[in-house]
């Protein structure tokens, strides 16, 4: 059986009311949601939500959305205030990822969905968190990259969660070979794509006119896609991050490679909030995550919905290995 750990992500935001609502419904694997077992009580109590919740002690067990949820539970360090962060809760969000993290690579997890955390409140904290990305892949002792997808549509990053100012001096040919090699081979093994077409953005306006606008796709991004191409790869760009996305562009790709967070992803999100799958690629295990944030203000309030999170699960057990 497959089986898929959840973390419920930042106590303070919506990741509990999310994954309560996920008893409601079933999945061909099993499930198991990390958290402090007596918050998801509380909030269930407080949305009003009829869910049956078993301390599992990590194990999984066959999800048939008939109100059930096995739990893991993770104790918080300190109380949990609905849209209030505590950075003293920051310890107890690391702990539930970094269990997740040991269960799939001792193969009890064939997969991790992740809620929303807050970067903020890890990173006050003391820690050097920066994102799930950057940390699962650290973990993992991995080159992760960060790919959505909203249906057909997918946009993978050459760098994710970084000021723009320091995009170009991070953007290096070794890095962006590596991710391209990354974003391939995972098309192929995950995705069962066998020639995975990758359409790579520039980083400055019209691709750099040439260098009028920027230097970086001469010196870096060209050089970068002529060497992947010697080794097989099928690759187009470095391309106007303006017209990448256009339809008739899209037919041309199975995937968008963007330099930057904001360059690529605001275009998913477009097409399908709500419904996109943020997956990570590189990593020994499937991961995947919902297309938003914390939220803080809806907390508690029955206003969240558990879409993209049902989204998350349904994909990270459709790439699974068989």
């Amino acid at each position: 059986m497959k089986s898929v750990i959840v973390t419920s992500g930042e106590p303070a935001g919506i990741g509990p009311d999310i994954a309560l609502a996920l008893a409601h419904t079933a999945f061909d694997a099993g499930v198991v949601v990390a958290g402090d077992i007596h918050l998801l009580r509380r909030r269930a109590a407080q949305l009003g939500v009829a869910v049956s919740l078993d301390d599992a002690g990590g194990a999984p067990r066959r999800h048939a959305g008939d109100g059930r949820l096995a739990v893991r539970h993770v104790a918080l360090k300190a109380p949990a205030t609905d849209g209030r962060l505590d950075s003293r809760n920051a310890e107890y969000v690391l702990e539930m990822i970094d269990g997740a993290v040991d269960g799939c690579l001792a193969g009890r997890y064939s997969a991790l969905a992740t809620c929303p955390v807050s970067k903020a409140a890890v990173i006050r904290a003391g820690a050097d968190f920066s994102g799930h990305t950057e940390y699962l892949a650290a973990r993992a002792g991995a080159h992760g990259v960060m790919l959505l997808e909203a249906g057909k549509l997918r946009v993978a990053l050459a760098t994710t969660h970084l000021p723009l100012a320091a995009v170009a001096g991070a953007l290096t040919r070794e890095r962006l070979e590596t991710t391209l090699s990354v974003v391939h081979a995972d098309l192929q093994k995950r995705f069962r794509i066998a020639a995975p077409r990758l359409a790579v953005c520039g980083l400055n306006p019209h691709a750099g006119e040439m260098g009028c606008l920027g230097r970086e796709e001469e010196a870096v991004i060209a050089p970068a896609i002529k060497r992947m191409k010697k080794a097989g790869m099928h690759l187009r760009g470095p391309l106007p991050a303006d017209t990448a996305f256009t339809p008739e562009a899209l037919r041309r790709c199975d995937v968008v490679v963007a330099m930057y967070h904001d360059q690529g992803l605001p275009v998913v999100k477009h097409a399908g909030f709500g419904e996109a799958v943020n997956i990570t690629l590189g990593l020994p295990f499937v991961r995947t995550s919902v297309d938003h944030g914390t939220a803080l203000e809806l907390a508690g309030s029955g206003r969240a919905s558990a879409s993209s999170l049902a989204a998350a699960v349904r994909r990270a057990v459709q790439l699974c290995d068989d």
